[in-house]
Protein backbone atom coordinates (compact mmCIF):
# COMPACT_ATOMS: atom_id res chain seq x y z
CA UNK A 1 0.00 0.00 0.00
CA UNK A 2 2.59 2.27 0.54
CA UNK A 3 3.79 2.09 -2.66
CA UNK A 4 0.64 2.97 -4.08
CA UNK A 5 -0.32 5.69 -1.63
CA UNK A 6 2.74 7.39 -3.33
CA UNK A 7 1.96 6.73 -6.69
CA UNK A 8 -1.59 7.96 -6.01
CA UNK A 9 0.21 10.97 -4.40
CA UNK A 10 2.36 12.16 -7.38
CA UNK A 11 -0.42 11.37 -9.78
CA UNK A 12 -3.90 13.31 -8.24
CA UNK A 13 -4.05 13.28 -4.65
CA UNK A 14 -1.26 16.17 -3.91
CA UNK A 15 -3.30 18.37 -5.98
CA UNK A 16 -6.60 16.96 -5.09
CA UNK A 17 -5.64 17.76 -1.14
CA UNK A 18 -3.80 20.85 -2.09
CA UNK A 19 -7.46 22.25 -3.85
CA UNK A 20 -9.15 21.27 -0.56
CA UNK A 21 -6.92 23.21 1.91
CA UNK A 22 -7.59 26.22 -1.37
CA UNK A 23 -11.65 26.02 -1.43
CA UNK A 24 -11.43 25.97 2.39
CA UNK A 25 -10.04 29.77 2.12
CA UNK A 26 -9.96 30.90 -1.09
CA UNK A 27 -9.82 34.76 0.35
CA UNK A 28 -6.08 33.83 2.01
CA UNK A 29 -5.56 32.19 -1.65
CA UNK A 30 -6.27 35.12 -3.25
CA UNK A 31 -4.23 37.54 -1.62
CA UNK A 32 -0.85 35.84 -2.36
CA UNK A 33 1.79 37.71 -4.21
CA UNK A 34 1.32 37.27 -8.39
CA UNK A 35 -2.52 36.04 -7.95
CA UNK A 36 -1.25 32.44 -6.81
CA UNK A 37 -4.14 30.44 -6.70
CA UNK A 38 -2.95 27.21 -5.61
CA UNK A 39 -1.51 25.30 -2.83
CA UNK A 40 1.30 22.92 -4.26
CA UNK A 41 2.86 22.10 0.03
CA UNK A 42 3.08 22.88 3.21
CA UNK A 43 5.45 25.62 2.94
CA UNK A 44 3.27 27.37 1.03
CA UNK A 45 0.47 27.03 3.37
CA UNK A 46 2.77 28.02 6.39
CA UNK A 47 3.37 31.34 4.56
CA UNK A 48 0.29 31.69 3.80
CA UNK A 49 -0.52 31.61 7.49
CA UNK A 50 2.55 33.81 8.51
CA UNK A 51 2.37 36.49 5.90
CA UNK A 52 -1.11 36.87 4.24
CA UNK A 53 -3.80 39.01 6.23
CA UNK A 54 -6.65 36.39 5.84
CA UNK A 55 -4.25 33.89 7.51
CA UNK A 56 -6.63 33.74 10.35
CA UNK A 57 -9.05 32.00 8.39
CA UNK A 58 -7.64 28.71 7.94
CA UNK A 59 -8.33 26.05 10.22
CA UNK A 60 -4.79 25.67 12.51
CA UNK A 61 -4.31 22.05 11.61
CA UNK A 62 -5.59 22.74 7.38
CA UNK A 63 -1.99 22.56 6.26
CA UNK A 64 -1.30 19.68 7.88
CA UNK A 65 -3.59 18.28 5.34
CA UNK A 66 -1.29 18.96 2.37
CA UNK A 67 1.91 16.88 4.22
CA UNK A 68 2.11 13.06 2.96
CA UNK A 69 2.88 11.77 6.64
CA UNK A 70 -0.70 13.69 8.02
CA UNK A 71 -2.18 10.47 10.04
CA UNK A 72 -5.57 11.64 8.90
CA UNK A 73 -4.64 12.32 5.13
CA UNK A 74 -2.88 8.86 4.94
CA UNK A 75 -6.28 7.13 6.68
CA UNK A 76 -8.47 9.02 4.20
CA UNK A 77 -6.39 8.79 1.22
CA UNK A 78 -5.70 4.64 1.91
CA UNK A 79 -10.16 4.49 2.32
CA UNK A 80 -10.64 6.29 -0.91
CA UNK A 81 -8.13 3.90 -2.84
CA UNK A 82 -8.82 0.64 -0.87
CA UNK A 83 -12.90 0.75 -1.77
CA UNK A 84 -12.84 1.37 -5.23
CA UNK A 85 -9.63 -1.13 -5.71
CA UNK A 86 -10.99 -4.11 -4.36
CA UNK A 87 -14.77 -3.88 -6.00
CA UNK A 88 -12.58 -2.95 -9.26
CA UNK A 89 -10.45 -6.31 -8.96
CA UNK A 90 -13.61 -7.98 -8.33
CA UNK A 91 -15.53 -6.99 -10.86
CA UNK A 92 -13.48 -7.49 -13.84
CA UNK A 93 -11.95 -10.55 -12.81
CA UNK A 94 -15.31 -12.31 -11.87
CA UNK A 95 -16.66 -10.87 -15.07
CA UNK A 96 -13.94 -12.06 -16.94
CA UNK A 97 -13.88 -15.44 -15.35
CA UNK A 98 -17.74 -15.81 -15.49
CA UNK A 99 -17.86 -15.71 -19.31
CA UNK A 100 -14.64 -17.35 -20.77
CA UNK A 101 -14.17 -20.03 -17.45
CA UNK A 102 -17.29 -20.46 -16.43
CA UNK A 103 -19.40 -23.28 -17.43
CA UNK A 104 -22.87 -21.86 -17.95
CA UNK A 105 -24.59 -25.13 -18.08
CA UNK A 106 -24.07 -25.82 -14.33
CA UNK A 107 -26.98 -22.86 -13.73
CA UNK A 108 -29.18 -25.73 -14.75
CA UNK A 109 -27.67 -27.87 -11.65
CA UNK A 110 -30.59 -28.30 -9.24
CA UNK A 111 -28.75 -26.63 -6.81
CA UNK A 112 -27.96 -23.69 -8.13
CA UNK A 113 -30.01 -21.23 -6.89
CA UNK A 114 -32.59 -18.69 -8.25
CA UNK A 115 -30.98 -15.37 -8.39
CA UNK A 116 -27.88 -16.60 -7.59
CA UNK A 117 -25.69 -14.77 -9.73
CA UNK A 118 -27.38 -11.43 -8.15
CA UNK A 119 -27.50 -12.50 -4.68
CA UNK A 120 -23.73 -13.27 -4.80
CA UNK A 121 -23.16 -9.90 -6.19
CA UNK A 122 -24.87 -8.32 -3.41
CA UNK A 123 -23.45 -9.95 -0.88
CA UNK A 124 -19.99 -9.63 -1.64
CA UNK A 125 -21.06 -5.36 -2.62
CA UNK A 126 -21.70 -5.76 1.11
CA UNK A 127 -18.18 -7.42 2.48
CA UNK A 128 -16.10 -4.83 0.78
CA UNK A 129 -16.29 -1.79 3.01
CA UNK A 130 -15.58 -4.42 6.00
CA UNK A 131 -12.83 -5.59 4.02
CA UNK A 132 -11.84 -2.14 3.26
CA UNK A 133 -12.00 -1.21 7.43
CA UNK A 134 -10.23 -4.51 8.25
CA UNK A 135 -7.17 -3.47 5.90
CA UNK A 136 -6.98 -0.09 7.17
CA UNK A 137 -4.24 0.01 10.47
CA UNK A 138 -2.18 -2.99 8.88
CA UNK A 139 -1.99 -0.55 5.75
CA UNK A 140 -1.51 2.49 7.33
CA UNK A 141 1.10 0.46 9.38
CA UNK A 142 2.73 -0.36 5.96
CA UNK A 143 3.06 3.39 4.67
CA UNK A 144 4.16 4.67 8.14
CA UNK A 145 6.89 2.07 8.09
CA UNK A 146 6.09 -0.03 10.56
CA UNK A 147 5.96 -3.44 8.51
CA UNK A 148 8.91 -5.80 7.21
CA UNK A 149 8.45 -4.79 3.48
CA UNK A 150 11.97 -3.51 2.39
CA UNK A 151 12.93 -1.71 -1.11
CA UNK A 152 15.94 -2.91 -2.23
CA UNK A 153 16.61 -6.51 -3.02
CA UNK A 154 20.08 -6.34 -1.92
CA UNK A 155 19.07 -6.38 1.47
CA UNK A 156 18.51 -9.14 1.73
CA UNK A 157 19.48 -10.50 -1.42
CA UNK A 158 18.21 -12.44 -4.91
CA UNK A 159 18.07 -15.76 -3.25
CA UNK A 160 15.57 -14.93 -0.13
CA UNK A 161 13.68 -13.04 -2.78
CA UNK A 162 12.76 -16.17 -4.43
CA UNK A 163 12.29 -18.14 -0.83
CA UNK A 164 9.96 -15.27 0.77
CA UNK A 165 7.41 -16.26 -2.13
CA UNK A 166 7.36 -19.79 -0.97
CA UNK A 167 7.60 -18.67 2.98
CA UNK A 168 4.83 -16.30 2.47
CA UNK A 169 2.26 -19.10 0.07
CA UNK A 170 3.29 -22.21 2.71
CA UNK A 171 2.59 -19.29 5.69
CA UNK A 172 -0.46 -18.29 4.59
CA UNK A 173 -2.10 -21.78 3.22
CA UNK A 174 -1.50 -23.02 6.15
CA UNK A 175 -3.29 -20.32 8.35
CA UNK A 176 -5.98 -19.93 5.68
CA UNK A 177 -6.26 -23.69 6.44
CA UNK A 178 -6.94 -23.33 10.29
CA UNK A 179 -8.96 -20.71 10.25
CA UNK A 180 -11.10 -22.00 7.61
CA UNK A 181 -11.79 -25.68 9.29
CA UNK A 182 -12.36 -23.93 12.54
CA UNK A 183 -14.61 -21.88 10.70
CA UNK A 184 -16.37 -25.27 10.04
CA UNK A 185 -16.70 -26.14 13.65
CA UNK A 186 -20.68 -26.47 14.72
CA UNK A 187 -19.76 -23.46 16.80
CA UNK A 188 -19.19 -21.36 14.24
CA UNK A 189 -20.35 -22.41 11.22
CA UNK A 190 -24.13 -21.51 11.01
CA UNK A 191 -23.07 -17.91 12.25
CA UNK A 192 -20.31 -17.11 9.79
CA UNK A 193 -19.58 -19.40 7.48
CA UNK A 194 -22.89 -20.93 6.33
CA UNK A 195 -23.55 -17.96 4.36
CA UNK A 196 -20.39 -18.38 1.95
CA UNK A 197 -22.31 -22.48 1.49
CA UNK A 198 -25.34 -21.13 0.38
CA UNK A 199 -23.37 -20.98 -2.89
CA UNK A 200 -23.29 -25.27 -3.55
CA UNK A 201 -22.72 -23.98 -7.69
CA UNK A 202 -20.23 -20.68 -7.27
CA UNK A 203 -19.91 -18.63 -10.10
CA UNK A 204 -16.90 -16.51 -9.62
CA UNK A 205 -19.11 -13.17 -8.50
CA UNK A 206 -19.53 -15.57 -5.29
CA UNK A 207 -15.68 -15.51 -4.59
CA UNK A 208 -15.90 -12.29 -2.23
CA UNK A 209 -19.88 -13.49 -0.98
CA UNK A 210 -19.35 -14.13 2.53
CA UNK A 211 -20.24 -12.72 6.24
CA UNK A 212 -18.06 -9.63 7.72
CA UNK A 213 -16.62 -12.19 11.03
CA UNK A 214 -15.38 -14.80 8.23
CA UNK A 215 -13.93 -11.85 5.99
CA UNK A 216 -11.61 -10.75 9.39
CA UNK A 217 -10.58 -14.09 9.96
CA UNK A 218 -9.56 -15.06 6.51
CA UNK A 219 -7.92 -11.41 6.32
CA UNK A 220 -5.39 -11.94 9.01
CA UNK A 221 -2.74 -14.16 7.40
CA UNK A 222 -2.55 -11.92 4.48
CA UNK A 223 -1.85 -9.04 6.08
CA UNK A 224 -0.05 -9.76 9.14
CA UNK A 225 2.46 -11.40 6.88
CA UNK A 226 4.34 -8.25 6.43
CA UNK A 227 4.59 -7.50 9.66
CA UNK A 228 6.19 -11.24 10.72
CA UNK A 229 8.70 -11.98 7.99
CA UNK A 230 10.72 -9.16 5.38
CA UNK A 231 9.39 -8.93 1.93
CA UNK A 232 10.29 -6.74 -0.60
CA UNK A 233 7.30 -4.24 -1.11
CA UNK A 234 7.00 -4.82 -5.27
CA UNK A 235 6.95 -8.82 -4.54
CA UNK A 236 4.19 -8.19 -1.42
CA UNK A 237 1.84 -6.25 -4.01
CA UNK A 238 1.91 -8.79 -6.44
CA UNK A 239 0.93 -11.54 -4.41
CA UNK A 240 -1.28 -9.39 -2.17
CA UNK A 241 -2.99 -8.92 -5.74
CA UNK A 242 -2.47 -12.73 -6.92
CA UNK A 243 -4.74 -13.77 -3.75
CA UNK A 244 -7.48 -11.39 -4.96
CA UNK A 245 -7.37 -12.55 -8.42
CA UNK A 246 -7.18 -16.74 -7.10
CA UNK A 247 -9.59 -16.16 -4.89
CA UNK A 248 -12.14 -15.24 -7.66
CA UNK A 249 -10.52 -18.05 -10.13
CA UNK A 250 -11.18 -21.13 -7.76
CA UNK A 251 -14.79 -19.84 -7.35
CA UNK A 252 -15.48 -20.74 -10.89
CA UNK A 253 -16.58 -24.64 -10.42
CA UNK A 254 -14.40 -26.35 -12.90
CA UNK A 255 -13.74 -29.80 -12.58
CA UNK A 256 -10.87 -29.99 -15.30
CA UNK A 257 -8.87 -33.15 -13.82
CA UNK A 258 -5.48 -34.46 -15.01
CA UNK A 259 -3.10 -32.00 -15.13
CA UNK A 260 0.36 -32.10 -13.74
CA UNK A 261 0.09 -30.20 -10.74
CA UNK A 262 -3.48 -31.41 -9.41
CA UNK A 263 -1.56 -32.91 -6.61
CA UNK A 264 0.03 -30.01 -5.49
CA UNK A 265 -2.53 -26.83 -6.38
CA UNK A 266 -5.54 -26.34 -4.41
CA UNK A 267 -7.06 -24.93 -7.31
CA UNK A 268 -10.78 -24.41 -9.22
CA UNK A 269 -11.69 -28.09 -9.04
CA UNK A 270 -10.64 -28.77 -5.90
CA UNK A 271 -12.39 -25.57 -4.54
CA UNK A 272 -15.75 -26.75 -6.35
CA UNK A 273 -15.55 -30.42 -4.06
CA UNK A 274 -15.10 -27.89 -1.43
CA UNK A 275 -18.38 -26.33 -2.04
CA UNK A 276 -20.11 -29.83 -2.99
CA UNK A 277 -19.28 -31.67 -0.24
CA UNK A 278 -18.21 -29.23 2.67
CA UNK A 279 -15.57 -31.36 4.59
CA UNK A 280 -12.82 -31.37 2.06
CA UNK A 281 -10.17 -29.23 0.68
CA UNK A 282 -10.08 -25.91 2.76
CA UNK A 283 -6.84 -24.67 2.09
CA UNK A 284 -6.19 -21.97 -0.61
CA UNK A 285 -3.79 -22.94 -2.87
CA UNK A 286 -1.78 -25.98 -2.11
CA UNK A 287 -3.15 -29.60 -1.19
CA UNK A 288 -0.36 -29.91 1.53
CA UNK A 289 -1.97 -28.86 4.59
CA UNK A 290 -5.26 -30.72 3.94
CA UNK A 291 -3.26 -33.62 3.33
CA UNK A 292 -1.57 -33.28 6.79
CA UNK A 293 -4.84 -32.63 8.04
CA UNK A 294 -6.64 -35.69 6.40
CA UNK A 295 -9.05 -33.34 4.70
CA UNK A 296 -7.57 -33.80 0.72
CA UNK A 297 -9.69 -35.03 -2.01
CA UNK A 298 -8.85 -35.64 -5.26
CA UNK A 299 -11.07 -34.45 -8.18
CA UNK A 300 -11.92 -37.01 -10.35
CA UNK A 301 -14.20 -36.60 -13.78
CA UNK A 302 -17.09 -38.98 -11.95
CA UNK A 303 -17.59 -36.21 -9.44
CA UNK A 304 -17.88 -33.08 -11.75
CA UNK A 305 -21.26 -31.56 -10.93
CA UNK A 306 -22.10 -31.49 -14.79
CA UNK A 307 -22.67 -34.79 -14.87
CA UNK A 308 -25.57 -34.08 -12.88
CA UNK A 309 -26.72 -31.76 -15.15
CA UNK A 310 -26.84 -34.02 -17.88
CA UNK A 311 -28.58 -36.53 -15.82
CA UNK A 312 -31.42 -34.30 -14.77
CA UNK A 313 -31.66 -33.23 -19.00
CA UNK A 314 -32.08 -36.64 -19.57
CA UNK A 315 -34.76 -37.79 -17.31
CA UNK A 316 -36.65 -34.53 -18.15
CA UNK A 317 -36.02 -35.56 -22.17
CA UNK A 318 -37.40 -39.39 -20.85
CA UNK A 319 -40.57 -37.43 -19.33
CA UNK A 320 -41.31 -35.57 -22.11
CA UNK A 321 -40.89 -38.49 -24.16
CA UNK A 322 -43.53 -40.36 -21.73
Amino acid sequence: MDYILQLADDLILDNVWAKFVYFSSPAAISSLPGNTTSIEDASTCMFIQSTIPHASEFSPHLCNWLARDYLPRQIVSILALTLPGITAIYFIFSTLSYYYLFNHELMKHPRFLKNQVRLEIAYSLRIFPWLTLYGLPWFVGEVRGSSKLYTNVSDYGWTYLVLSIFVFMFFTDVAIYIAHRLLHHPLFYKRFHKLHHRWHIPTPFASYAFHPVEAFVQSLPYHSFAFIFPMQRYLYLGMFAFIYVWTVVIHDSDMTTGHSLEAIINGPSHHTLHHLYFNCNYGQYLSLADRLGNSYRMPRPELDPLLEVKAVERAEGVNKLE
